[in-house]
């Protein structure tokens, strides 16, 4: 996988799950909360639930480990 360009990848239908932490509102307001999703087995994407117009940045499952981001707090399975 380390000779592709992830950004090529079609991100049309994928399904993004909402993680919040760290203020006292909950996450309701968007606030603190990240964005995963499945592109396709072994590729994810990471977004900002604060700047949905902003296009998400995209790691392999081994760079998502690397970075600490366990998908299961997401809903989602390597």
């Amino acid at each position: 996988m380390n000779d592709r360009d992830l950004y090529e990848l079609d991100l049309s239908k994928v399904e993004f799950k909402r993680a919040c932490g760290g203020n006292q509102g909950g996450g309701d307001d968007g606030e603190s909360c990240v964005t995963l999703g499945v592109v396709e087995e072994g590729v994810f994407a990471v977004g900002d639930s604060k700047r949905p117009d902003r296009d998400p940045l995209l790691f392999t499952a081994t760079e998502l480990k690397a970075a600490g981001i366990d998908p299961a707090r997401f809903g989602l399975s390597v």
